[in-house]
Order: C-alpha cells, then sequence, then structure tokens
C-alpha cells in the first residue's frame, strides 16, 4: 500500500511539474501588440470588402437558384417578388443608410492603405455639382472610401453635401447585392438616375462619376497617369441640362494599388478586353495584388499604397436644356484644363515627379 501511494503522490508531483511548465511556457508566448491587432484588422476589413465587390452577387444568385429547389423555396420567390416590386429604386436615389457610412470597419479599410481626402475649395449646398473621379485603377478604391464611407471627413469637410457614387447598372440586377449598393449611397450610371439626383432631390447633391469607366482601368498599372476623358462628354451634357457645378477630383496613388499585365494597343488579347468590355460593360484584367500572409506573397489583396484624393476647383455650369454640340464642347475643355490645373498643382506633393504629364486619351 505504502509503495502504491509513493507512487501516485510522485505521478501527481510529476503532473503538477508538467502543467507549470506548459504555463511558463504560454507565458512566454508574445501576445499580439496593439500594431499586429491592428494591422490584422485592417486586412480583415480590405478582404471582406473585396469579397463584396468580386462574389456577393455572384454567390447570392447562386444560393437563392439552389433553394429554388429545397423546402426553402418560398425564400427566393418572396425574394424576386420584393426586386420586382422594388425593381425602380436604384434608379430613384436608391436606399442608403446613413449609419453604413460610420461603421468602424471603414476606418479600419482606410487606415490600410491610408486613404485621404483633400479640399482646394469650398461647394455650396445651394447647388447640385457632378464630380469626375480620376483615374479608375481596377477597383476604384479611391472613389469608394472618400465618397461612400464616412471614413476621410466628407460630410466634415463639405457641410450639407450628399454624395452619391455611380456603378454599372447591371451591378444592381444581382440579389442582395443591390440592397448593399443602396445602402452605402451607389446609383447606376444612366442618365435616369443621375437626373434624378440633379433634379428631384433638392439641392447640395454631389453624383460621383468614375469617367475613364472599364475602358480605362485596361491601362491601369504604377507610375501610368493615363485617362479616357477625350471623348466621354456625356457627363457634361447633363451638367448642362441640369445645371450642375463640374468638380474634378484626382486620387493619387489608385494605379499603385495592383500589378496588371498590360496587353498593347492592337493585339489580340487587348481586343478580346475590349469586345468583353462592350457587351458586358465591364473589362476582364490580368491583375494580381498581396496576400493575405504577407506584402511578398501574391493573392487579390490590394497593396497597401497611399492614396490621396483631391477635390477641386468647380467649374460653373449654366442651366440649358438642350445644350449644342458646341456648348457641350466648351465645358468639356474647361473641365479638362480644370483637371490638368488640379494634377499639375498636387502631382509633386503625393509622389509624382515634376515631369510627369497626365495623358488624355
Amino acid at each position: 500500500m505504502k509503495t502504491i501511494i509513493a507512487a501516485c503522490s510522485q505521478n501527481l508531483s510529476g503532473s503538477r511539474g508538467s502543467v507549470q511548465a506548459a504555463l511558463r511556457t504560454l507565458l512566454a508566448v508574445p501576445w499580439p501588440s496593439q500594431k499586429d491587432i491592428r494591422s490584422w484588422l485592417q486586412l480583415l476589413s480590405v478582404l471582406q470588402w473585396v469579397l463584396s465587390f468580386l462574389l456577393l452577387g455572384t454567390v447570392s444568385l447562386v444560393v437563392l437558384i439552389y433553394l429554388l429547389f429545397t423546402s426553402f423555396w418560398p425564400i427566393p420567390v418572396l425574394y424576386l417578388a420584393w426586386v420586382i416590386f422594388d425593381w425602380d429604386t436604384p434608379e430613384n436615389g436608391g436606399r442608403r443608410l446613413p449609419c453604413l457610412r460610420q461603421w468602424s470597419v471603414w476606418r479600419h479599410f482606410r487606415d490600410y492603405f491610408p486613404v485621404k481626402l483633400v479640399k482646394t475649395h469650398d461647394l455650396s449646398p445651394s447647388h447640385n455639382y457632378i464630380i469626375g473621379c480620376h483615374p479608375h485603377g481596377i477597383l476604384c478604391v479611391g472613389a469608394f472610401c472618400n465618397f461612400i464611407t464616412g471614413s476621410t471627413g466628407f460630410n466634415e469637410l463639405f457641410p450639407g453635401i450628399r454624395c452619391f457614387l455611380t456603378t454599372l447598372a447591371g451591378n444592381f440586377r444581382l440579389p442582395i447585392f443591390r440592397e448593399y449598393l443602396m445602402s452605402g449611397g451607389l446609383c447606376p450610371v444612366t442618365r435616369r438616375a443621375i437626373g434624378y439626383l440633379l433634379s428631384q432631390n433638392g439641392c447640395g447633391n454631389a453624383v460621383a462619376i468614375v469617367i475613364g469607366g472599364a475602358a480605362e482601368s485596361l491601362s491601369c498599372s504604377p507610375g501610368v497617369t493615363t485617362l479616357i476623358l477625350k471623348n466621354r462628354k456625356g457627363f457634361v451634357r447633363m451638367a448642362l441640362r441640369h445645371g450642375a457645378h463640374l468638380v474634378p477630383s484626382f486620387s493619387f496613388g489608385e494605379n499603385d494599388l495592383f500589378r496588371q499585365v498590360v496587353f498593347e494597343e492592337g493585339s489580340w488579347m487587348r481586343s478580346i478586353q475590349q469586345r468583353f468590355q462592350k457587351m458586358m460593360g465591364f473589362a476582364p484584367c490580368f491583375f494580381y495584388g498581396r496576400g493575405l500572409t504577407s506584402d511578398q506573397s501574391w493573392g487579390f489583396l490590394p497593396f497597401a499604397r497611399p492614396i490621396t484624393t483631391v477635390v477641386g476647383e468647380p467649374v460653373t455650369v449654366p442651366m440649358i436644356p438642350n445644350p449644342s454640340r458646341e456648348t457641350v464642347d466648351k465645358y468639356h475643355e474647361l473641365y479638362i484644363r480644370s483637371l490638368v490645373k488640379l494634377f499639375n498643382e498636387n502631382k509633386t506633393k503625393y509622389g509624382l515627379q515634376e515631369t510627369d504629364k497626365l495623358h488624355i486619351l
């Protein structure tokens, strides 16, 4: 009996020693610092944004189709009825949720790059505006962060101005994704939607349009400052019809977020991209960014590069319901001059050289 008790005592003593050793090892492991936690939160905020824009619409559509063939079929049927009833809402100002702009996740999103908004002139709430966003880049990070989220202080810099960002009308035909877009203040880039915001939504509206669109994304690469603008005059015609002032903005650093395989003009791959863009509204770009593990790994997340969006001086536009081609050309030229001036005055402040020029195609 004494032998058994002694053996048990020895085992218990050994167990206590093992537990103590394990605790010492655990406590010796360094805990994540606040800096590490902030970095993870920033990475996760960007990850959810990229996944939302690339997959939310498609995945939602597949799930709803699958549910049609299960016992949960009333869910997609009821949602389809809701979409039919709500079909025109995106064209009539959308359904924005102010609380969504204030999500803390957008502050982490902002700090990942980081993104900064710079004001050069005031915008009066007694007018409406069309803000031209340049360049398009791959995913329009600067336009989204500054004009949709409240993380960079748009409301504080431009008090009394309600900002809306336009995107492809096809995005509002995707289930669930359409609700996500509208809640943030996005609207289709159509004449009807823009006209509603500029004529039937009161004053103090700013409609941000990425003028170059999908065609411009095909030329997006670090160090390139080429814009598709010379023949893009529809936004000027809309501004004249509704008397909305034109405001140029430029996001320095937007083209540095991804690396893209750029095919030369005239190549068969470039022609395929352009045909696809004309048919579908967006261009298939072959790009890559960083991975989840480190900056050196490859993935689909943007690189952490600073983006500074500078909002320029408004170009005063009169209201002309039926502007002539000459009038449209005149104000289009004034807008380009204002944009080039904005670029030249700020390029050396935000990472470009004095010799860099803005190429407009």
